[in-house]
């Protein structure tokens, strides 16, 4: 059984900082990485792949990572699924918004390649030792 990670984000930059800075789960523990360009086609990959985590930026075109959050957390087959929230929006009020939406943790840009890894293996390190 391998492990798949989504992320969500308009960004082509942010896209790939998050892959170079997850690959070495693909190899040490054979995750999938996986990426969405906007919260329309991210859903779509949920649905399809379900991941055990979602990296998810807010601001994207067609539908905002607010929205996908909720669309997750209403779904009964994809509401336990693991999403981190990574968005530039960093006041008090719009991580409210971010937990209010569903997710298990809300960080903000810029950020640190080693930070991200440490809280999603921190997320995943249970459904590891079942892997």
């Amino acid at each position: 059984m391998s492990l798949t990670i989504l992320i969500v984000d308009d960004e082509p930059n942010i896209r790939f900082l998050l892959e170079q800075a997850l690959e070495d789960l693909e190899e040490d523990y054979s995750i999938t990485l996986l990426t969405a360009e906007n919260g329309r086609d991210g859903l779509a990959m949920i649905k399809e792949h379900r991941p055990e985590l979602v990296l998810l930026d807010i601001m994207m075109p067609f539908m905002s990572g607010l929205e996908v959050c909720e669309a997750i957390r209403k779904d009964p087959v994809l509401k336990d699924m693991a999403v981190i929230m990574l968005t530039a929006k960093g006041q008090a009020n719009d991580k409210d918004h971010g937990m209010e939406a569903g997710a298990d943790l809300y960080l903000t840009k810029p950020f640190h390649p080693t930070m991200i890894l440490e809280q999603v293996l921190e997320i995943l390190t249970p459904k590891l030792s079942l892997v």
